[in-house]
């Protein structure tokens, strides 16, 4: 139990620095890609969207990898190496010179970036059925967390020195390397490994083999939607928000830190109040149905004050994530979570790619002159289309496998 505890500790520190990491340079790298190209801002935006497309591609094809290396030798081994290999991400993106090592950097982090990947497989396997959602729901409060601090931080360092936040970035994700290299136990005992299959490790052969699983192969594809509305969302956030608002840095500092309070604080605290009164499947609906919601709320504001109002509101939607992956891990066996949540990974990875591109034309166009009406809301009512989608085929899943994920989880329960 104490290993556990330890190893729980452990993995939400680990997913708080990720994020904060991330944060801790989004003030500064499209900055530096600007000072890179001489300050055209229309040639930084396109190397800024290259750079940042190739992290979710490289995360696409290399988190099933990773987590299958994790199904065979354990999760420990795997995270202590995503650890350090984000350490080293951080020295280039200190130290390079142009845009091609900063390229690299991201394309180097990418490979690595199975962190969540394996972390999601660590609490699957130290989890019970009855703390599933809430485990989850903490790693939730930690990446809530790391979004508060992250770039507040980064903007701090930043004006001190405009390389100090990746140096900073170094130094926390090392040190925590370190810190698991002594205390972290392995969570995957040595009878519950399988056989690693190259089949089963690349991304396209991974998603197809979630078929053994209905119910995830369901999950999965409505994730593709959910992932897809919420990236689109952070993408024009900005954007519309001066479009709209006139909001500036101030304004939408403090609406992404609101995000990330009421983030922690659902997913950290009320979710264990939630999940076990509904259960994970109404749980789910209820989050989904918030969500759709909460979009078309964004793109019918007329005043700033609404969109805290709505991101207060659109918080309690938060429940649906780890009560889906609280259905994943209870349907999988333990030797095969690395890899399904390696899938899952890829499949998010996926969307990182092309949801971006759909919000942003949307979005582009909308508010062009070429459009038949002013829309700038578009991309929230996409969103709230998508999101609708999802909920609809997770509605239909429910109702064709009634039961079907208690049966499995109790299956393997008697298993242990």
């Amino acid at each position: 139990m104490r290993s556990r505890k330890a190893g729980m500790v452990f993995i939400l520190i680990t997913l708080f620095l990720d994020v904060l990491g991330i944060g801790i340079i989004i003030p500064i790298l499209p900055q530096l890609v600007t000072d890179f190209v001489g300050g055209d801002a229309g040639e930084a935006a396109f190397y800024y969207g290259l750079i940042a497309s190739s992290y979710a591609l490289m995360q696409f094809l290399f988190a099933p990898l990773l987590g299958a290396l994790s199904d065979r030798f354990g999760r420990r081994p795997v995270i202590l190496l995503s650890l350090f290999g984000f350490g080293v991400d951080y020295l280039i993106l200190a130290l390079a010179p142009n845009l091609i090592w900063l390229l690299i950097g991201r394309l180097f982090a990418g490979i690595m970036g199975a962190t969540i990947t394996a972390a999601n497989a660590y609490i699957a396997d130290i989890s019970t059925p009855q703390t599933r959602a809430q485990n989850f729901g903490l790693v939730g409060a930690a990446f809530g967390l790391g979004f508060i601090l992250g770039p507040a931080l980064g903007g701090v360092l930043g004006s001190i020195a405009p390389r100090l936040p990746f140096y900073a970035a170094a130094v926390l994700v090392l040190l925590n390397w370190l810190y698991g290299w002594f205390i972290l136990p392995e969570s995957l005992a040595p009878e519950n490994r399988c056989r690693f299959s190259w089949r089963d490790a690349n991304p396209f052969g991974s998603i197809v083999g979630l078929r053994r699983y209905p119910l995830v192969a369901g999950l999965a594809g409505a994730f593709v939607f959910i992932a897809l509305a919420q990236r689109g969302l952070e993408t024009v956030w900005v954007l519309y928000t001066n479009y709209r608002f006139g909001w500036l840095e101030l304004q939408n500092g403090l609406s992404l830190a609101l995000v990330g309070v009421m983030t922690a604080l659902v997913q950290g605290f009320l979710i264990r109040l939630i999940v076990p009164k509904l259960g994970e499947r109404r749980a789910i609906l209820l989050g989904l149905a918030v969500s759709v919601i909460s979009l078309l709320l964004y793109g019918l504001a007329f005043q700033g004050w609404m969109m805290m109002l709505i991101i207060v509101f659109s918080s309690f939607g938060a429940i649906a994530g780890p009560a889906i992956q609280g259905l994943v891990t209870g349907a999988v066996a333990p030797s095969e979570q690395g890899q399904v949540q390696g899938s899952l990974t890829s499949l998010l990875s996926l969307s990182s790619i092309f949801a971006p591109l759909l919000s942003s034309f949307l979005f582009s166009y909308f508010t062009s002159e070429a459009a038949p009406l002013k829309l700038p809301g578009a991309p929230f009512f996409s969103g709230a289309l998508l999101m609708l989608v999802a909920l609809l085929l997770i509605w239909r899943l429910f109702v064709k496998n009634r039961g079907f994920a208690t049966a499995t989880a109790a299956a393997f329960e008697v298993a242990d």
